[in-house]
């Protein structure tokens, strides 16, 4: 949340801010701080809260809480990176199978090719280590 604020002003203007900031209005480790201080259960009855104000003020109905969507962005996630080499070598396997299956015959496969052709583009693809300053995080 931090790096999008920063980067995004579409964002800090949702959040309320009448001007772009290019500086944090927090510190990163203080909301980490004031969840762990806050514990589990009253983090829990305040989530309670603000729906039942939110119920109560019109809001939000009791249709809306039907389906639940849960953001675990946050989570640790065994997920490759969409333009890792590894996932686009799967991908081409993949496709090679499917036309294989469905009898589409196919002028090259790339099954030779493509091992080396994944090791290539590892290599052109940054490491998190190399990008430097906010304007890297920000995708400038």
């Amino acid at each position: 949340m931090c790096d999008r604020w920063v980067c995004d002003p579409y964002f800090q203007y949702f959040c309320g801010e009448p001007f772009f900031q290019h500086a944090l209005p927090v510190d990163r480790s203080s909301m980490t701080r004031w969840r762990q201080r806050i514990g589990a259960d009253d983090l829990s009855a305040l989530v309670q809260e603000s729906l039942a104000a939110a119920h109560r003020a019109g809001a939000l109905q009791a249709e809306d809480m039907e389906r639940v969507t849960v953001d675990t962005t946050v989570q640790p996630k065994a997920v490759t990176f969409p333009t890792d080499a590894k996932l686009m070598q799967r991908a081409r396997e993949k496709l090679v199978a499917l036309a294989q299956e469905w009898g589409i015959g196919l002028r090259q496969s790339h099954a030779r090719v493509g091992k080396r052709a994944a090791m290539k583009q590892g290599r052109y693809t940054p490491t998190p280590s190399s990008s430097t300053g906010r304007a890297a995080n920000c995708g400038g």
